[in-house]
């Protein structure tokens, strides 16, 4: 997505040890037309498939999943790293390690807004490592529903994310990338064409 990838130049910083600050893009201060830009784009690439339901984490993961679910016309669902009062009943809890954070952190839904034999799609920021969407993709298969693609706003290719998804047998569903980052060597951003 050209847009996507001019505004990550224009402000994103590289922060070394494969790091790539865009707050200015997906949490702190967000673009709404640039984000319905990227709903439409996960809409087309996912749209023929039949889905129920859109899963993500907090918090940059919600713009992107909740333009795509507007474009889709289906829920969005987001896996909370802290279980709020209001959350009773059982729950579906993984981990997974922060890259920005450091340390793992925890990825919650309550079973009520999983239903089994739903088709699940999972909308995320960033397919760097794969451990957020693994992480994901098991409370899908916790949940007993179906996972049908993943789609992500950037990959950084370098850090074997989609190889890892693969080897975990994740080779059927379909994997979108919005932006994909092959190299942030020597404090520059290159994208794959």
């Amino acid at each position: 997505m050209k847009a996507l990838q001019e505004r990550i130049l224009a402000e994103g910083q590289n922060l070394g040890s494969g790091i790539l600050k865009i707050d200015s893009l997906l949490n702190h201060q967000i673009y709404p037309e640039l984000m319905m830009g990227m709903g439409q784009e996960l809409g087309r690439l996912f749209g023929d498939l039949k889905i129920d339901r859109i899963l993500t984490a907090e918090i940059s993961g919600i713009a992107p999943a909740l333009m795509a679910g507007f474009v889709l016309k289906v829920p969005v669902v987001y896996a909370r790293k802290t279980k709020p009062i209001t959350m009773s009943g059982p729950v579906f809890l993984e981990t997974a390690p922060s890259h920005t954070k450091g340390g793992e952190v925890n990825l919650l839904v309550s079973a009520e807004f999983l239903h089994a034999g739903e088709n699940i799609l999972i909308i995320d920021d960033f397919l760097a490592t794969g451990k957020t969407l693994l992480a994901l993709a098991r409370m899908v298969k916790s949940a007993k529903c179906n996972l049908l693609g993943i789609g992500v706003v950037v990959e950084k290719s370098f850090e074997g994310g989609r190889q890892a998804m693969l080897n975990a047998g994740y080779t059927n569903i379909p994997i979108h990338a919005l932006a994909t980052i092959t190299s942030m060597d020597n404090g520059k951003i290159e994208f794959s064409e």
